[in-house]
């Protein structure tokens, strides 16, 4: 919904109760990173400093965040930009530095790849792969845009199966281990960048079995700090959305997972 569409429908209905939320995951670019020239850092660093995050979000989707490797909205876990390290600086739009980045890969003049996106998520995610095509393209990253039918796109794209690049809303979780281990982990179906990183591997793994939460937490901002200077993932933002329901319907709270059934299990009228 559009900010001027969510002012519309307050306006029309102040009766019903609205809670905002941060999405619990990511709009994010992943690569063949077991391609050239995605399996050279330089490459991926560039990629991320080439797009201006907050421009996207302000022109498509007016709120939200940019995101690290776990979605801003679980905060318990999710770490903010600049508590990356040396990652964050990969955060901030340099479209000079990125083109310094291409040229040090080996790629002075950039390249052209494809860049994958489905149809089947709305209107605003075509414009936000369409705004971050024109910043790819400022730096020399020719990307050709792919639009897939929703059920191609998760039979082949969102199974890993593309070339070049791909834009879309990644890594839905509700914990912090649902939007790394599957993600990180060879030969983990969602493993959609096809990484293969013993580092990154172990600490997916490690924080499984810890049973000790601050020992857990240690884990887990390595990770994200780690994951942000490879860039295996260009995570772009969380975006915020707005629920709104009845104020009839009692005990109720929204929530962003796929667990739809318990919204309503302890749900009931009262009119």
């Amino acid at each position: 919904m559009r900010q001027q569409d969510l002012e519309a429908l307050k306006k029309s209905h102040p009766h019903l109760r609205y809670q905002d939320m941060l999405a619990i995951n990511s709009q994010a670019i992943w690569m063949r990173t077991d391609q050239p020239p995605f399996n050279d850092v330089r490459v991926r660093r560039a990629i991320s400093q080439a797009i201006d995050r907050q421009a996207i979000i302000d022109a498509v989707y007016v709120r939200g965040e940019p995101s690290p490797a776990i979605g801003s909205g679980l905060a318990q876990w999710s770490l903010s930009i600049d508590q990356l390290g040396a990652g964050a600086k990969y955060y901030q739009y340099d479209p000079k530095e990125a083109r310094r980045l291409l040229a040090e890969a080996g790629y002075p003049k950039g390249f052209k790849t494809q860049l994958t996106v489905s149809s089947g998520y709305g209107r605003d995610l075509i414009d936000a792969v369409q705004l971050a095509q024109r910043y790819l393209k400022d730096v020399g990253i020719e990307a050709e845009l792919k639009i897939q039918e929703y059920g191609a796109y998760m039979a082949t794209t969102g199974q890993g199966k593309f070339d070049g690049m791909a834009m879309g809303p990644h890594a839905v979780a509700w914990e912090a281990d649902s939007a790394l281990y599957g993600l990180y982990v060879p030969d983990q179906p969602r493993n959609r960048s096809h990484i293969n990183d013993p580092k990154l591997t172990a600490m997916a793994k490690e924080q499984r079995r810890i049973k000790d939460p601050e020992a857990r937490q240690k884990i887990l901002v390595e990770f994200q700090r780690y994951a942000a200077e490879q860039q295996y993932y260009v995570y772009l933002f969380s975006v915020m959305s707005t629920s709104s329901w009845q104020p009839y319907m009692k005990n109720y709270a929204p929530n962003l997972t796929f667990d739809y059934g318990s919204r309503v299990a302890e749900m009931w009228l009262e009119r």
